[in-house]
């Protein structure tokens, strides 16, 4: 989970309505790139800073580039699916592979990762790394002398432990930054000590072989960490205006862990409604719909991306085309 966003396209009042989103056709197991791309685009304001950047080097194998071209072309009012094919061939040739399953986080982390490298206007790049970055203090304390080692790091999606049993996102929330104990041979070294000691720190990690969990998740269409986190899990820098958030879209997988389909809801800046896209099939729906990817059955499809914006406190989101 981050902060993430929607194209917008004018029409004439005389034109007959039409799904505000385009579709996408699906080349060699596309799915989970053309899942990212109707979430990427709901990102407006990385369709704005792309499109004001003037590359110089115009080759083939830059995905900030392709994405570029990919995103504006999603914005037309045009009936049939969005041309992305050179988008495809140009992550196939950046390691990304067509007719390959993939992962959708990996593959969203790596598009990210590519855009940082490849482009040459660094400034430009940085603004859009952090659209999606979670900074997080880290905290260590040495259960034995005390003595707490802390620092910042940088996230660019937030990975959520889920029990095999019912949860909410904001459960998830707090476990992920509760403190946890380790011991044993999770011990931790503490530089006072000069050895590992038992320790707590925010963060843990599960180990087992990969396989998907089909337990219901719950989340809200809008959420407030400050309500969900106590204050000692907020850093003192922390301001508190930035707390709102709203879910803009959804990335849903359907099948197991080593094969399936994925698609993606995500909701209009212009008129706040919710859309599903299936590739190049996409309609409107309502959130209780939305709210179906819960999970609790093997049979649905389950949310596995939740990308939410920040809304500043005591402002309404603009939904008008500007």
């Amino acid at each position: 989970m981050a902060g993430r966003f929607f194209s917008v396209f004018s029409r004439s009042l005389n034109q007959p309505f039409r799904s505000r989103l385009q579709g996408l056709m699906n080349y060699g197991l596309s799915c989970c790139v053309n899942a990212l791309l109707q979430s990427f685009s709901a990102t407006w304001e990385l369709v704005d800073l792309l499109d004001r950047w003037n590359p110089v080097d115009k080759y083939k194998e830059s995905v900030p580039l392709q994405l570029r071209k990919v995103l504006l072309a999603m914005q037309s009012d045009q009936s049939q699916p969005a041309p992305h094919q050179d988008f495809l061939h140009c992550l196939d040739r950046n390691y990304i592979r067509l007719h390959v399953q993939q992962d959708a986080v990996e593959v969203f982390l790596s598009i990210l990762n590519l855009i940082q490298q490849q482009m040459s206007d660094k400034a430009l790049a940085q603004e859009i790394q952090s659209l999606y970055k979670v900074t997080v203090e880290t905290y260590l304390q040495c259960l034995e002398c005390t003595y707490i080692e802390s620092g910042t790091s940088f996230l660019l999606s937030l990975p959520m432990h889920i029990k095999e049993s019912h949860n909410s996102l904001e459960d998830c929330i707090r476990l992920f930054f509760e403190l946890q104990e380790l011991r044993d041979r999770d011990n931790c070294y503490c530089e006072r000590c000069g050895e590992k000691k038992p320790s707590k720190q925010r963060f843990r990690n599960s180990r087992g072989y990969t396989r998907k969990l089909h337990c219901k998740v719950t989340f809200p269409e809008t959420l407030n960490i400050s309500e969900i986190l106590t204050a000692e899990a907020l850093s003192q820098s922390y301001v508190q205006s930035d707390s709102q958030y709203s879910l803009c879209a959804v990335i849903v997988h359907s099948g197991d862990a080593m094969f399936g389909h994925y698609t993606a809801y995500v909701r209009h800046k212009k008129d706040q409604s919710w859309y599903y896209a299936d590739d190049s099939n996409v309609r409107q729906v309502s959130w209780e719909e939305v709210q179906n990817t819960y999970g609790g059955s093997e049979r649905e499809g389950t949310a596995y991306m939740l990308l939410y914006r920040r809304t500043p406190e005591g402002k309404q989101q603009e939904w008008s085309s500007g």
